[in-house]
């Protein structure tokens, strides 16, 4: 790698950091491992940086923490879900948006991986059904029933919070 692209990719590195380890963020749940996976991902990237710094290395990057999260989640032999109890009920904090921003992502961590990364696609990255299937390597009905049982899910656990409709 000369000069050149190596300052490209710590312009691009140091500008999307902080949206990309958001996105890890929310398909992980926890700080630590939206760190591994973002490097991971990044270590995957580098090598690939030349034939990319013309394509969309952001994208590309997105992908590889898609598919490194749906690795890492088939690895596991046992899934830890856990039901939310009224000890553990979701906190309030005085500011309304940051409330159901508090809220959504506890309720977030309590669904499977699988619908959790339906979820973070679909909503938060906005992508299409039929590119939420290509990134994840599923049908676009296995996209759309995941989709419904998640938001049926965080209905249950966020009776309070008006949940965007599934679409279609």
């Amino acid at each position: 790698m000369d000069e050149d692209d190596r300052a490209r990719l710590a312009d691009f590195v140091a500008s999307r950091t902080p949206a990309l380890m958001r996105v890890a963020y929310l398909l992980t749940g926890d700080r630590h491992a939206a760190e591994d996976l973002f490097q991971s991902a990044l270590a995957r990237t580098i090598p690939r940086w030349r034939s990319l710094r013309h394509a969309d290395p952001e994208g590309y990057l997105r992908t590889v923490m898609y598919r490194e999260q749906i690795s890492w989640w088939r690895r596991l032999r046992r899934r830890r879900e856990t039901a939310l109890t009224g000890d553990e009920a979701i906190q309030s904090d005085p500011s309304a948006g940051t409330d159901v921003r508090l809220a959504m992502r506890a309720a977030l961590r309590h669904l499977p991986p699988a619908q959790r990364a339906v979820v973070v696609l679909r909503y938060y990255e906005d992508l299409p059904e039929a590119r939420v299937a290509e990134v994840l390597g599923c049908t676009v009905g296995t996209v759309r029933s995941r989709t419904h049982r998640a938001v049926t899910r965080l209905r249950q656990l966020l009776p309070d919070v008006e949940l965007l409709e599934v679409r279609q």
